[in-house]
């Protein structure tokens, strides 16, 4: 889009006004960058607004049946219903200002308002990947019993939730005060630390919030997950296959959660590092928007892995749109129920294995698991004959 500009020339005492065309603009919060035509940012403006539509949605429905079912608040699930809300929160700033400009082609809402959306998405951002990390050590705890026989309560899950609030401001807030900054990326349209600073302090803040925010939580959730797979195996081992069953499920919903963290977090963090390294590479500004666009899709399927894959949310979803009448039915006659659905349908699949098995009988059968091994597991409480009582 080329911009006017009107010049006055005087020849021979009489003057004119002659206009010029200027070259598209290079400043983004003025109008479209160079070399990007508008159908490129039709296409994100749609993608945006799909991916946001279906966020907001998820996990809207994840808050509101949590609040609505008593069953479902217990400490376990605090950090799951933590995920909703910073999904939740990233997709009202970042995915509505997103579909926003990029509907526009630029960024229209000014420089202050780039700031924000950077500090806001970002934050929500790291809340939600320490909240997944926090939820792998909670679910480490609950199996594997790292502290004896302490069990998970809550007022540890609330001490889990301020920590991560708290850590994700202390490594997302610096930018604002200096330390980097917040600035709009190279397609134009959305807001992101500086990671093409060549500025040596620029440098040192991209090194520590990658490793804060990536590599930590990352490293935890695979010791986590790994300690808790080794134990699943041996309480697996020698067992008939329908008694395995529940931990078959578990160990595929760990592979899952695994591989969608990676999927969504390392293509932008390998950008983060790529162009902190080298800050004069040429990328083609499409090319770059496609990792932060990756890390914004998270906030869809997290709902769906985390949540919609629990039966004892799942349960509660059926309960809540079909109504008490076929729930009620199938509660009070239990030889007519499904294959699979069990005591872990009713408490979640992790507290319903920490309760199946007896304390000790692992570590009797492992004498030489240690308590940081996973020596044995807990015998926690199951609400029997209570499916979602509001």
């Amino acid at each position: 889009q080329a911009q006017t500009l009107s010049l006055s020339l005087s020849v021979n005492g009489v003057s004119y006004t002659v206009a010029a065309e200027l070259a598209p603009t290079n400043d983004p919060f003025t109008g479209p960058i160079n070399n990007i035509a508008q159908w490129n940012f039709t296409i994100l403006a749609v993608l945006m607004f799909v991916v946001t539509s279906l966020s907001l949605c998820e996990n809207f429905l994840v808050m509101f049946i949590t609040f609505k079912f008593k069953q479902l608040r217990q400490p376990l699930n605090y950090i799951i219903v933590n995920l909703a809300i910073a999904d939740f929160l990233v997709s009202l700033t970042g995915g509505l200002i997103s579909f926003l400009t990029n509907a526009r082609g630029y960024f229209f809402l000014g420089r202050w308002a780039c700031v924000l959306e950077g500090f806001a998405v970002t934050y929500f951002g790291i809340v939600a990947m320490w909240s997944l990390a926090v939820l792998s050590f909670e679910r480490f705890f609950v199996i594997c019993r790292p502290l004896g026989n302490m069990r998970l309560q809550a007022k540890h899950a609330a001490i889990g939730l301020l920590f991560v609030w708290t850590f994700s401001f202390v490594w997302t807030f610096p930018p604002v005060l200096g330390w980097n900054r917040y600035t709009v990326s190279k397609i134009g349209t959305t807001c992101e630390p500086d990671w093409y600073s060549n500025n040596m302090t620029s440098h040192s803040y991209i090194i520590t919030f990658f490793s804060t925010c990536f590599i930590l939580p990352l490293g935890i959730i695979f010791f986590c997950y790994g300690k808790l797979l080794r134990k699943l195996r041996k309480v697996s081992h020698g067992r008939l296959a329908t008694a395995r069953k529940p931990e078959r499920q578990v160990t595929r919903m760990v592979v899952v959660m695994i591989v969608a963290f990676m999927v969504a977090w390392t293509p932008y963090a390998t950008f983060a590092i790529l162009v902190t390294i080298h800050p004069t590479i040429e990328l083609d500004p499409r090319l770059a928007s496609i990792p932060a666009f990756f890390s914004k899709t998270a906030a869809v399927y997290n709902p769906i892995i985390y949540v919609f894959m629990n039966k004892q949310f799942r349960k509660c979803l059926i309960q809540h749109f079909i109504g008490m009448g076929v729930m009620a039915e199938s509660n009070m006659n239990p030889t007519s129920e499904r294959p699979g659905i069990t005591a872990e349908s009713q408490t979640g699949e992790m507290s319903a294995i920490a309760a199946r098995v007896p304390v000790g009988a692992t570590a009797a059968l492992h004498s030489d698991d240690s308590p940081t091994d996973c020596g044995s597991l807990a015998q926690l409480p199951i609400p029997e004959n209570k499916v979602c009582p509001i």
